[in-house]
Formats: structure tokens, sequence, C-alpha cells
């Protein structure tokens, strides 16, 4: 198995450490378990699920953990975090806990469910899928602190939070702050300017999905594609790499070796203070 270069990880709050580029694993159904694997060969240390089979095949990513590990991979050296995912965002034909119950009980049903899928005793973060409204928002973010304090998980955090309001007051409530907030990543949200500012100032990692498909323009755009070739990458290595010198940590996933090769090999350049200032119009 390949080692990831110091650049290719950054240290949260907690003492937690994220690599800057993390694998997908949604949408891949019954090539779960394969593609899992095949990433974590690859040299991928950062594994993104959930508990939601209507878009995640949970056990599948457990079955590809297990093999890296039989090949030599240590948990120490790999970072996990899944979801819980609330009830209107799941398919009710395969919820994987009682959707009648109380949101806490929801939230560590969810999680045991997760870890038996992922074959693990605890993931390095826990987010929350979606926001809610008040009061299940708190009575689902304290169950999730609890797991914290139980030693379940090690971080919380949110995702497809689009208000920045709404992050700040979780913030302001919150015994255990979220850590991490993972979002879809396009101009039709202006590239979360405000909302990335506002993590910056807290200390919260932002994470980016999507980040290719959602954005073709930037991929097109001519000073990308002079980047590509003065560097001699492609576009999405350009992209990237820029977004992974800003702070944020984008997920990739690809279901082809050659663009997970590609996209690793993104901490082997960097771009110039320069070259950072020229893409950072194309993200206003």
């Amino acid at each position: 198995m390949n080692d990831p270069d110091t650049d290719s990880t950054l240290c949260t709050r907690e003492g937690v450490t994220m690599p800057r580029l993390l694998y997908g694993t949604a949408w891949k159904k019954a090539r779960t378990a394969a593609l899992v694997e095949q990433a974590l060969r690859a040299g991928f240390r950062g594994l993104d699920t959930a508990g939601q089979p209507r878009h995640y095949a949970e056990a599948g990513v457990g079955a590809g953990i297990a093999a890296a590990f039989a090949a030599g991979l240590t948990r120490e050296a790999l970072y996990v975090q899944t979801k819980f995912t609330p009830p209107a965002g799941q398919d009710p034909a395969t919820i994987p806990y009682d959707p009648a119950a109380a949101p806490a009980a929801q939230v560590r049903q969810s999680f045991a469910r997760s870890l038996a899928n992922l074959g693990l005793a605890h993931v390095d973060g826990l987010l929350l899928h979606s926001p809610l409204p008040s009061p299940a928002l708190e009575e689902v973010w304290t169950a999730m602190e609890g797991l914290v304090e139980h030693g379940g998980t090690r971080l919380l955090g949110i995702s497809n939070c689009y208000d920045v309001h709404v992050l700040e007051a979780l913030c302001q409530r919150a015994r255990v702050k979220p850590s991490v907030l993972q979002n879809r990543f396009h101009a039709r949200t202006r590239f979360d300017d405000e909302i990335r500012a506002f993590c910056r100032r807290h200390d919260i990692v932002y994470q980016s999905f999507w980040t290719l498909t959602a954005n073709p323009r930037i991929l097109d755009h001519a000073r990308v594609r002079a980047l590509a070739r003065r560097y001699g990458r492609t576009s999405p290595q350009i992209l990237f790499r820029y977004l992974t010198q800003i702070g944020v940590v984008p997920l990739t996933g690809t279901t082809s070796l050659t663009h997970m090769q590609e996209d690793l090999a993104i901490f082997d350049f960097a771009l110039t203070l320069d070259e950072q200032a020229g893409l950072a119009p194309l993200f206003r």
C-alpha cells in the first residue's frame, strides 16, 4: 500500500488526522466493496459513507476496509466518517432504524448499524446528513454528542447546510461543536463563500462533494487549462489541488483506477500564490 505524504493530511482541532482528499462511496451499490478496496490500495486513506441504504452500500464499505486490513493497512492509518440520515432522506423500505422511535434513539440505532456494517469499533467522524428543525435538531445533536463522549466517534459534523445562520446557531448551542461541514460545491450557492469564511474563523473543516460534476465551466476555463498544460496535469487535478491549498477537503467518487491515481497525485505539485490568486475569481 502507498503512504500519503505529509501535505496530504490536516489535523482537526481534536487532533484527528484527516486526509485532504476523501474517497466518496455513494451510488456504488454492488461494486462498493471492490471499489473501496481498490481506492485504499491506490493510496486513499479517508472514506466518506452514510447510514443511508438508499444511496450507500455501507456493508460494502466495511468489506472493502476488511480486505485492505488483510493486505496490511492499519486502523490508525485510516480516517472513516459516516452520517446519520434523518427519515426524510431515507427509503422507507430500507431505513436502518425504527422510524417511529424518538430522534435520539434513531441516532443510536443508526450508529450501531453503521459500526456493524463497517466492522469497526469506532469511526473518526459522524455527520448529520442534513439540518433538522427544532427541537429535533437539538435532540439529534445531543445524541451525537453522547457518541463522542462514549468513544464511538472522535468528531461531529453536518452536511447539506447552506445557511450560515443555521451553522452559527448550532455552534453556539452545541457542547461538542461541529468540526466538519460537507456541502455541494457549486456556483448556485456562490461556492459557499460566506459559509467557508465562517468555517475558517471557527476551525471547521469544509468538505466539498460533487466538486467536479457541478463545475464543468471551471474545469474548461482557460486559466485552468493553461495551468494543466504548465504542470502536465489534468483540469480536475488543477481544481482539486487549488481547493486543497485554500483549505477545502474535496470528495472524489471516481470508479476509475487511473483517475484515483491522478487524484492522489495532486500532492506531488503545488500551485504558486500567484496562480492561486489567478483562479480565485472563478469562485465568486
